[in-house]
């Protein structure tokens, strides 16, 4: 808030020919009071930007993670899709996505301004709140991306990430994060259940979204050749690099603490109480509450399928641990630390509980993206609405006290009714839309690529040559192109000598 100075009042209290003195002091407690106005514009923007960057370098880590997950005979395939979503999604944000998503005053389902980033920058946004948001559309999509891994068409990538970032993402981040929102808790004018949905950083709105639409590609593409034998029986197609899992993984934790803590957008804001306690406390809270989250889903992942396979496997700890944040990202600003133990715990349970039921269903997804984005990421809007304390939701969501909490913590259930409505309406959502696009270019023949193909690998049929020389334990095909060969000993009887 402004201070103010008046020059009449101040003259009075200076004497008789004050009047000249007191417009000058005003004048430069004006000054001043501008220049402190313009710092903490700048320092907010520094800090919603320096969050932006922490986000974008999360496609690093996707793309690492992508890369170890997958055959070596996919690699450049999976990594170059990894850059297709950062580019299309770019384009096709700044075209439209940002105006469907926050483009107000608008209606409650969709956004109608800033196409093009026209009338940017205003009071309510500046261009770093885009670049910020174009960061959380392309990791959407990356998520996808993952489900349909090595056996997906090239320009299936395009369009699909085109019109997930340009169109189905944004409309779900304007229900939930847009003022003017059906589902919004910044809606405060008409509150969903009197409530809102509280999905800080999106459990639901990037991680559900993501997930589900992968679901739905790779349930229609069907699984990779051999993920099931005759029987059904589940057959391990592993990744060809543990060491860019973990790279990744560690890419992604990193990354999280401008998903998580930077969805505050600013960071100097006092809550009125004592000095040392502001939003700044709360950028930190959120962070341990991240941290907490995906550390416990690491250990408990670890031990859970030591008990069920007999193995200590990093990759399960890595796919674990990215539950847990995916988990807590909805929650993350408005729970306590040790609430956030509960949530990395269930969600590694989650994970491990939709795995084997992936298996069942003979559902292949070679990132468990969907089971791990879609999974975790509806248990953490549920973990929400148990767990959310009522002082940090009154702080982080200001304007309308005493709204509801987390029905553990004394709030009732009118949260709790509001989030499992979000869980519906998202799945909903885009199934209606992803589900159909993936139909409709599996009917074109642009989804799944030949069989021939996938035996041999698309970075050498779609790609021009491998990532690097490598050849995969599994690898049984015959070369249908230049490429370096097995040599098998002759099976012939040696000579005598």
């Amino acid at each position: 808030m402004a201070a103010s100075c008046s020059a009449s009042q101040l003259a009075q209290l200076l004497g008789p020919n004050g009047t000249a003195a007191a417009t000058f002091i005003c004048d430069q407690f004006s000054v001043v009071d501008s220049k402190f106005n313009d710092t903490n514009y700048a320092v907010d923007t520094t800090y919603l930007l320096f969050s932006a960057y922490l986000v974008f370098s999360m496609q690093l880590g996707f793309a690492m993670l992508c890369a170890g997950s997958v055959r070596a005979k996919n690699t450049m395939n999976i990594m170059l899709t990894n850059v297709l979503d950062a580019a299309a999604g770019g384009l096709f944000y700044y075209l439209f996505g940002f105006a469907f998503a926050f483009g107000g005053p608008s209606n409650g389902f969709i956004g109608r301004h800033f196409f093009g980033l026209k009338e940017v920058p205003n009071m309510s946004f500046d261009y770093s709140h885009f670049l910020y948001q174009w960061a959380f559309a392309i990791a959407a999509a990356g998520i996808t991306s993952g489900s349909i891994a090595e056996r997906t068409q090239f320009v299936a990538y395009l369009i699909y990430s085109s019109f997930l970032t340009g169109f189905v993402y944004p409309v779900v981040s304007h229900w939930i994060w847009s003022p003017d929102g059906w589902a919004s808790a910044f809606n405060t004018g008409n509150l969903l259940f009197g409530s809102g949905v509280i999905d800080f950083a999106g459990s639901g709105v990037v991680h559900m979204v993501g997930g589900i639409a992968g679901l739905w590609g790779a349930f229609i593409e069907g699984p990779r050749i051999g993920r099931f034998d005759h029987n059904g029986r589940s057959v391990a197609l592993r990744g060809h690099s543990a060491t860019l899992v973990v790279l990744g993984t560690f890419l992604l934790w990193f990354g999280w603490y401008g998903f998580n803590p930077g969805s505050f957008n600013k960071i100097l804001v006092s809550y009125g109480g004592a000095s040392y306690y502001g939003q700044w406390s709360a950028v930190g809270r959120t962070a341990v509450t991240t941290t907490l989250a995906g550390c416990t889903a690491a250990l408990t992942t670890l031990f859970g399928k030591r008990i069920l396979s007999g193995h200590w496997n990093v990759t399960d700890v890595c796919n674990g641990l990215l539950g847990g944040f995916a988990a807590i990202t909805a929650g993350c600003s408005v729970v306590e630390p040790w609430a956030a133990i509960i949530c990395g715990f269930v969600a590694a349970v989650v994970l491990v509980s939709c795995n084997k039921l992936a298996e069942k269903m003979r559902y292949d997804d070679p990132l468990e993206a969907a089971q791990l984005h879609g999974g975790c990421g509806a248990w953490g809007i549920i973990f929400t609405a148990l767990f959310a304390s009522e002082k940090y939701v009154n702080e982080v969501y200001p304007g309308k006290p005493g709204r509801p909490h987390g029905l553990f913590m004394g709030g009732g259930g009118r949260l709790l009714v509001a989030h499992l409505v979000q869980i519906v309406v998202i799945i909903g959502w885009v199934s209606a839309t992803m589900g159909p696009l993936f139909f409709i270019l599996h009917k074109m023949n642009l989804l799944r690529i030949s069989a021939e193909d996938e035996m041999a690998g698309m970075d050498m049929t779609r790609h021009g040559g491998f990532a690097y020389v490598y050849h995969d334990e599994d690898d049984s095909v015959k070369p249908t192109a230049i490429q370096l060969r097995k040599i098998e000993p002759s099976s012939s009887t040696p000579t005598s000598v």
